[in-house]
This record gives C-alpha cells, sequence and structure tokens, in this order.
C-alpha cells in the first residue's frame, strides 16, 4: 500500500475557532454539529451508529484506524456520521479479521475525514463552550468564507432527524441480520409464537446489537418504521415492545410520542437513549439539550435500586428533566454519577422501564445487560 496523498482541509466552529488539517479519505464539504467521543476503540460502531445522524464526530483517543474494519463490528446498514476527526489516522492495520483500512471504507461511502490537527485543544473547546454546528473543507479554506456558511446549516434542536434514518419498511431480524419480507400488521407475523416472546421494535435509528440481544433473550423481532401507528402495534399483538435509539432531539418526533401514550398499560415497554426520551415526553416530561452530551464508553451511573455503580457506554445530546416526571408514577432507578442526569426510571403501575445508555454496547462495559433479562421477565409475566 501506498502512503496516503493527503489534501489541505479546514475545520471551522460557528463561534469561530477554526483548525487547518488534512484530509485522508474524501474531498469535498460538509456541515453537522460536532461532538467528541471518548471511546479507546470501536471506531466502526461509532461510524455506524445511527445516532450519529447529522453530527461531525471527534475521536479522542488518538490513533485510530489501527485495527482496520471488518464485517462484524456494524451498528446499522451503512456510515451514519456526516464527518470524522482524528488525531492521527492509522494507515496500515493490523487485526487478523480486518477487511479493509478505514481510509478505503470511508472513502466507498464518500465520509470526508481529517487527521492532524489538535483533537486535545478541540475537544477542550467543545467541553467549555458546547457542541456546536461546524463544517470541513477542502474546498473552502478560507475560515471567514467557511464559518458564514455553517451559520447558514440548519442547527441540531428542533430537527426531526428520525424521519431520515428510520426504514420506511418493517422487516424481521433473524441471527443477527436484517431480513427483508412481506409483512402484513396483523397476529399471524410471528412465525414463533408460544415458542419466543414476541417483540416489535421501533426503528427511531436502532442498532443491529440491541436486536442481537433481544435475540439473546429468546426473541422473534419485528422491527417497524417510527411512524407505524399505535393500532397496527396492537394487530400485531406483541409480547412485548422495544423503544429504540436514535439521532437528534426528541421533541420534533411528535408521532412517536403520540403512539407511545396509546401503547402504555398495553403490553411491557423497553426503552433505551431516545426511546428512554420519547418514553419521558410521552409520559408528561420534558427534555432539554446537554451542553457538550455523554459520548464515551465509560460513564458511570449509580443503580439506585442495587445501590452499585454500572460503568456504561453512552451516546446522547439530550436528556429528560428529572423534576418533569410525576413522582406519584415514575421510580427514578439510575443517576449519571459525573452530572447527576437521569439515566433511568420505570412506572409504578405498568411495566414500563428504560435507560438513557446503552446496556447492548460492544465494545464496552457489560454491567447493564441484566436489563434485557428484566424485559424477558416481564414478558412472561
Amino acid at each position: 500500500m501506498n502512503n496516503l496523498n493527503k489534501n489541505k482541509a479546514l475545520l471551522a466552529l460557528e463561534d469561530g475557532k477554526y483548525f487547518f488539517c488534512k484530509s485522508f479519505a474524501n474531498n469535498g464539504e460538509v456541515f453537522g454539529e460536532i461532538v467528541f467521543n471518548t471511546s479507546m476503540t470501536g471506531y466502526q460502531e461509532v461510524l455506524t451508529d445511527p445516532s450519529y445522524t447529522g453530527q461531525i464526530v471527534t475521536m479522542t483517543y488518538p490513533l485510530i484506524g489501527n485495527y482496520g474494519i471488518n464485517d462484524f463490528d456494524i451498528e446499522s446498514s451503512k456510515i451514519q456520521v456526516s464527518g470524522f476527526i482524528v488525531r492521527e489516522y492509522q494507515e496500515f492495520p493490523s487485526n487478523f479479521i480486518s477487511k479493509m483500512s478505514l481510509c478505503d471504507y470511508l472513502k466507498s461511502e464518500n465520509i470526508i475525514a481529517v487527521d492532524d490537527l489538535d483533537t486535545r485543544a478541540l475537544t477542550r473547546h467543545i467541553r467549555i463552550s458546547g457542541a456546536m454546528r461546524a463544517g470541513i473543507s477542502t474546498i473552502d479554506l478560507d475560515p471567514e468564507s467557511l464559518i458564514n456558511k455553517i451559520h447558514k446549516s440548519p442547527k441540531m434542536a428542533g430537527q426531526d432527524l428520525v424521519k431520515i434514518i428510520s426504514k420506511h419498511k418493517p422487516y424481521r431480524f433473524v441471527n443477527g441480520k436484517p431480513q427483508e419480507d412481506n409483512i402484513k400488521y396483523d397476529k399471524n407475523i410471528f412465525k414463533f409464537r408460544g415458542k419466543k416472546h414476541c417483540v416489535v421494535a421501533f426503528d427511531y435509528g436502532i442498532k443491529y446489537n440491541i436486536l442481537r440481544c433481544l435475540e439473546m433473550i429468546d426473541s422473534e423481532i419485528i422491527v417497524v418504521p417510527a411512524s407505524t401507528n399505535w393500532q397496527l402495534i396492537k394487530d400485531m399483538e406483541p409480547d412485548g415492545i422495544f423503544l429504540s435509539n436514535g439521532p437528534g432531539d426528541p421533541e420534533p418526533v411528535k408521532y412517536a410520542i403520540e403512539t407511545i401514550k396509546n401503547l402504555i398499560g398495553y403490553r411491557p415497554i423497553f426503552g433505551i437513549c431516545l426511546g428512554h426520551q420519547l418514553l419521558g415526553l410521552a409520559l408528561g416530561g420534558k427534555t432539554y439539550k446537554l451542553k457538550f452530551g455523554h459520548r464515551g464508553a465509560n460513564q458511570p451511573v449509580t443503580n439506585l435500586k442495587t445501590s452499585k455503580v454500572e460503568i456504561t457506554s453512552q451516546n446522547h445530546g439530550f436528556a429528560l428533566e428529572i423534576n418533569s416526571l410525576n413522582k406519584k408514577d415514575i421510580e427514578i432507578t439510575h443517576i449519571n454519577l459525573n452530572d447527576n442526569t437521569l439515566e433511568g426510571f420505570c412506572h409504578k403501575t405498568y411495566p414500563i422501564f428504560s435507560v438513557q445508555y446503552h446496556p447492548e454496547a460492544s465494545p464496552g462495559p457489560h454491567d447493564a445487560h441484566y436489563l434485557f433479562k428484566d424485559f424477558k421477565k416481564l414478558m412472561e409475566k
């Protein structure tokens, strides 16, 4: 493999901060919300996580690309990030399951990626000033010009990104892979009713590993579009309902909130990340935008029921206001130890619970895998 032919590039932020850097994948221009992820590994999972739709992701670990790209560590059908930033790209991967380099992977899907900039300074700036709009360009290297373009790009707050990322047709998830099928919304859709738990999973930007974890608790899974009507769900007569992760601001996703309202009390419900936020909104809560969000594989969370600390993987820029939930109906179950934000709750009457973090995370800690077993127990009841 020849050495990369890198081109000059410019990263600029909406507050006027900018960094000259080099493009190691594609050339062009892209805009999005700039965020950072503190995980040391897992860049392939980060790239393919639908929750990063509309975002330019900075990896804080300095050496990225050293184990290449394989066929297993994907969370969706394509790369989801708008742009990718690393301190130093590793051109020659060393891993027996690697099928291609990170550069080739990014090029195959026309994703702009840059390196050769101080990602520590960039991360510190985001922590102090907050996540904001940004742009990467190999075309326009004039900071003032690029910053003007950034101010014309859409803000993350107020956007419904779920309608962009959610699949438009229902599908089965079988043996770790999505499987297209002519699905009709009726109780006969489940082939293994009585032998497996029948789960309907809403696709707000669902990760494959969540579906794999649901399979591990003996579930037959039908994944449905985010806009699916609540009556169609009842026509399917599932044993449980799963509300998935997803990108962006939960408040504009009003169709999903309305659907969840009509499913509360019908069957056990389990929500993760955006699903957790949407469930909270359906129960009368409120959400707000975090300053720079939680993105990484080492977030400490207290389980208030057990008094144990769980190390968790997280990826979210919005959160539920802990005091906006009705404490007569809702029990707070998990709290973030870094900033005391809400990480989980359950309903005191109905078989409903949710968490803000990712118990399915891979790579990452497995401290919270028990939540899928808890969902199984609720369905068995």
